[in-house]
């Protein structure tokens, strides 16, 4: 069984889970990412390029008072390197000012392969693990924006070779 169709029903399941939630519980967001930026996690800054403008869907919160949430998004890479769609959860912590970690999984159109290209960063594998983390402020009563970090990698599950990819952007949030 390959890793991606061992991380396909999870996916799916979290897809479904985050559409689930009520529409009036939940925001929109869209934002606006440098692809592909050196971090210390990631070891292949620079070789792909653009910007990612991302377009998603994060529902309301699954147990009151823990702050976590469903969500679901879509990535398209500006370049035509990698594109990407992830869902997982989400916790928020604070208001007015916020800080929002999460952790899911993503699935990519760009090179699975297990070895060193010259053209396009190696993922090693179709599905992903997609850490986030977001920084953010409210600005009206049903709107926020953050500044976020996401986060892409097997973490050496898939294969020896995890050079990971690093997108750093900034989000609008609007409640419905």
């Amino acid at each position: 069984m390959t890793i991606a169709r061992h991380f396909a029903v999870p996916l799916t399941l979290l897809a479904i889970l985050a559409m689930a939630a009520p529409a009036h519980a939940g925001e929109v967001f869209g934002g606006v990412y440098k692809h592909a930026v050196a971090t210390p996690l990631s070891l292949e800054g620079g070789r792909e390029q653009g910007v990612d403008f991302q377009l998603g869907f994060r529902g309301g919160r699954l147990f009151p008072g823990l702050g976590l949430q469903p969500y679901a998004f879509g990535a398209l890479n500006s370049a035509g390197d990698t594109s990407y769609a992830a869902a997982g959860l989400s916790w928020k912590f604070g208001d007015k000012f916020f800080v929002r970690p999460g952790l899911g999984l993503a699935i990519h159109n760009g090179s699975a392969a297990k070895f060193d290209r010259p053209d396009r960063i190696a993922l090693g594998s179709r599905v992903l693990f997609e850490p986030e983390l977001g920084v953010g402020l409210r600005v009206t009563r049903n709107a926020t924006i953050e500044a976020s970090w996401i986060h892409m990698s097997h973490g050496t599950l898939a294969s020896g070779q995890n050079p990971g990819i690093d997108n750093i952007g900034a989000r609008f949030n609007l409640g419905l």
